[in-house]
């Protein structure tokens, strides 16, 4: 039988939950780490004197992103919608989320962590949007980079499918600091800054704060989904890349 592919515990007397992926060396936001990160946010959304939740990685990277398997035209519905679903669960999530990244942090898993709230990398962290190499695009980060980042280097990432190290991801304002550990880095924040405050207060504070990104986001999400679902992936090109980059092989795009 598989290990199941989080690991979910509660620290500093209830007040931190630890959600930990468990799939290395890939860590996949695939269907099965989707539905488990979901039901740990569900299940303690209104758990009593919890402050955060921290996210941090088994192995050493913290997640090469979505199936590719799961991208094709049979699955790609129930993947994208799933994933999206968790994003708004994490917009509307009534703690911070702080997100400690160690190695690559791409596609799917760079929109994971783009969803949370403080972003904490290991000076080796890699991250990036890769889908355009495969004749696809990234739907949720259209929505959130540009709102994280600002509109020109949103679109950088977006278009090129390159990578930014962890300094140009600070210098960017896409994370809140880089440092040799950084889960050590998350939870001594959690100790000095958030696990004195009121989580009641915190719920009010988050509201104030998020509110506007997130209904701007979650507006966008559907828009960007129908995009994918019945535009992108009508076109002969998506549907070649995937299967190109499944198959070991060069891709044959017809632009059409």
């Amino acid at each position: 039988m598989a290990e199941a592919p989080l690991k979910v515990w509660l620290e500093r007397d209830g007040a931190l939950l630890r959600l930990r992926l468990a799939r290395p060396k890939a860590n996949l936001i695939d269907a099965e780490m989707i539905a488990a990160l979901d039901a740990a946010l569900r299940e303690h959304t209104q758990a009593s004197g919890l402050v955060a939740c921290l996210i941090d990685h088994e192995g050493a990277h913290f997640s090469f992103g979505a199936s590719v398997e799961e991208h094709l035209p049979d699955q790609c519905a129930a993947m994208i919608r799933n994933l999206h679903a968790l994003l708004e669960r994490m917009l509307d999530w009534p703690r911070p989320i702080l997100i400690a990244v160690k190695g690559q942090c791409l596609g799917g898993g760079l929109e994971f962590a783009a969803a949370g709230h403080l972003l904490f990398l290991a000076t080796d962290a890699q991250l990036g949007q890769p889908e355009m190499k495969l004749a696809v695009f990234a739907p949720a980060a259209s929505c959130l980079l540009p709102a994280r980042i600002g509109q020109a280097r949103a679109e950088d990432l977006l278009y090129s499918g390159r990578t930014i190290d962890a300094s140009t991801a600070l210098t960017w304002g896409l994370a809140n600091q880089v440092t040799e550990d950084p889960v050590v880095a998350a939870l001594d924040y959690f100790d000095r800054h958030l696990a004195a405050k009121s989580a009641a207060s915190l719920a009010w504070a988050l509201r104030a704060a998020r509110a506007p990104f997130a209904a701007h986001v979650k507006q966008r999400l559907a828009e960007v989904e129908a995009l994918y679902l019945n535009g992108l992936m009508a076109t002969h090109d998506a549907v070649e890349g995937l299967h190109a980059f499944l198959e070991k092989r060069a891709p044959s795009y017809e632009h059409r």
